[in-house]
């Protein structure tokens, strides 16, 4: 079906395949530094005429590999707590196989309404509190993993499997302000839990025949780069650089959701 939707579009392979990997570099380094990104390569795919499920699975492919490289970036660098990272997986992984699989049974424009409302709120908390997204708070960082948190993640996973778009934001929101880490170690946290679950959800993607490797494998060759690029940005610029550009990224995304870029343009 991949070689059918090029031929569609009227566009050279070669043509697609260099827009689909610079589209995937650029997504594997907003991706890695903060989250949201995945909405350029699913409105690429989207618009080579992929239908919508189909295209939330082939994301998947480019997830995976920005996040590999990413997490092996951050953990040669010693950001990585992997430790408590194995823990927070498994609540992640229950919920995005769950999400994955009713992901065709919401009404998504309702869904996506309701989580640019509490992106805005998310934002408000960055500047309410900066200096705990940028140094991070130890005595949570070394507090053993309670009910709260698992069920915090579980339902970030949920959401992860069912449309992923965003769910970094969502990674970082809770690993800061629950758990204490600054926003570079929560990246570093980030990028490895959506490694670890990525592979669940796209193996319920392709029991339901949803997922084209073609496309979705070119695209990842960017993820793969530019996951490698942003982990290193997120390392040597340090938390204050990638608190603005993750303000950047929830003022575009958040807005988006809502539907101010329509009525703006």
């Amino acid at each position: 079906m991949s070689m059918e939707l090029i031929a569609q579009s009227g566009l050279d392979f070669w043509l697609i395949s260099l827009i689909l990997i610079s589209a995937g570099f650029v997504v594997g380094i907003i991706n890695t530094m903060a989250g949201s990104g995945t909405v350029i390569t699913y409105s690429i795919f989207m618009a080579l005429g992929m239908p919508a499920p189909m295209a939330n699975g082939t994301i998947r492919l480019g997830v995976i590999m920005q996040t590999l490289a990413a997490s092996i970036k951050f953990f040669k660098k010693d950001k990585l707590d992997i430790n408590k990272a194995l823990i927070l997986a498994i609540p992640v992984i229950v919920g995005s196989i769950t999400g994955a699989q009713i992901a065709a049974t919401i009404d998504k424009s309702i869904f996506e309404k309701v989580i640019g409302i509490i992106l805005l709120l998310l934002l408000i908390s960055i500047f309410f509190d900066p200096k705990k997204w940028i140094n991070g708070l130890q005595h949570k960082q070394k507090k053993k993993v309670g009910i709260i948190q698992l069920l915090m993640f579980l339902a970030i996973g949920f959401y992860g499997g069912f449309i992923h778009i965003g769910v970094g934001i969502f990674l970082i929101s809770a690993l800061v302000m629950n758990a204490g880490y600054d926003l570079v170690r929560a990246n570093a946290i980030k990028v490895f839990l959506v490694f670890l679950y990525s592979p669940f959800a796209l193996l319920v993607y392709i029991l339901h025949d949803q997922v084209l490797f073609i496309l979705g494998g070119i695209a990842a060759i960017g993820n793969l780069f530019g996951g490698m690029l942003g982990a290193h940005l997120a390392i040597n610029k340090g938390s204050k650089f990638v608190r603005y550009f993750l303000v950047l990224i929830i003022v575009l995304f958040s807005t988006k959701l809502l539907g101010l870029w329509d009525w703006l343009l």
